[in-house]
Formats: structure tokens, C-alpha cells, sequence
């Protein structure tokens, strides 16, 4: 396969910019940071393929990322990272501009959104139909920790690696 303009693969199918028809699985689109993964993430990818037969993943681009931290990792690197995970059929980069670019070329049938994203549901459900986009928009669930200490969040692990190990360089002392 080839890497399609957007940084997803490219394996010259004619996607679902329809929406699909019939004969085609439900697409659900889900959409993030992923900068570190961790098993909150699982857990949010695993949800979101549930409502749907195909699973597409928008990974922002790190220029996009206004709400928190910029990601530490490269664009390139988190969306390969999100690709290689069996529940994901397809993980595409985020437009640098307009992020209904990859929306529109995805053709999704439900938006799934992160139970703890910024993003309030009812916005983007009109933003999508003023963009003249049909899909659900819905929220995955949370997930609790399993054991304790199990960290869920990227926050989370980046705090304590700061508190574990300081802010020293991990080839040694700078």
C-alpha cells in the first residue's frame, strides 16, 4: 500500500465519501492526540470499531493541537503507532487546515468521541451538518482502571515519569 495525501494508506479502494451504501460496513470514525499510548486509548479505539464494521482514526497533527500540551512525539510516528493496532482498519494524519478534509474522505457513519474530549457533541453534530456531513455523533465510555496503579491517561504517565526520574535526559545526566 502507499501513503495517501493525507499520511493514511493508500490502497486504491474507493472509500466511503458516500457514506456507504448497503453492501458496505458502518464506518466509525474515531479522532485524537495519541501521544503516548496507553490502555485508555485501547479502550477508546476498541469502543468506537464496536459501533462500526471499519474503524478510521484521525491522529491531529501537532500544529493542530491547541487544548493541551503539544504532542511530544512526531505526527508521522503516533499515526503509524495507531495503524498498527488490530482493532484499526485505518489511521489518517489531520488536515493541517480544515479538519473536515479527512471527515469528508472518510465518509463516516458515526464519530466517536473520546469520554473525556474537549469536544461538546451537540457543536460538532451542527458543524457536521452544516459542512453537509451525515453521521452520528456519539461518546465512548469510560474505562476504570483494572489494577492499581494503572495509569490512563498520557497526563498521568508524563507526571509521573517526572516524578520518578526527573527531568534528566534517560541516556544520563545532562
Amino acid at each position: 500500500m502507499s501513503e495517501g495525501a493525507d499520511g493514511g494508506r493508500n490502497d486504491g479502494g474507493s472509500g466511503h465519501e458516500d457514506g456507504g451504501d448497503a453492501d458496505s460496513p458502518r464506518v466509525a470514525l474515531a479522532q485524537g492526540t495519541f501521544d503516548i499510548l496507553h490502555p485508555g486509548h485501547l479502550h477508546y479505539l476498541e469502543d468506537a470499531a464496536a459501533r462500526g464494521g471499519e474503524l478510521h482514526v484521525i491522529v491531529a497533527r501537532r500544529d493542530n493541537v491547541t487544548h493541551k500540551s503539544k504532542p511530544v512525539c512526531p505526527d508521522r510516528q503516533r499515526r503509524d503507532m495507531i495503524d498498527a493496532l488490530d482493532v484499526v482498519d485505518e489511521a489518517h494524519l489531520g488536515h493541517p487546515e480544515d479538519f473536515f478534509v479527512p471527515v469528508r474522505e472518510i465518509g463516516p457513519d458515526v464519530i466517536v468521541l473520546g469520554f473525556d474530549q474537549h469536544h461538546d457533541e451537540a457543536a460538532i453534530a451542527d458543524a457536521l451538518a452544516a459542512e453537509g456531513i451525515d453521521a452520528e455523533v456519539t461518546r465512548a465510555t469510560a474505562r476504570e482502571p483494572r489494577y492499581e496503579g494503572e495509569l490512563l491517561s498520557t497526563g498521568d504517565i508524563v507526571d509521573k515519569l517526572i516524578r520518578e526520574r526527573g527531568r534528566r535526559s534517560h541516556s544520563g545526566p545532562e
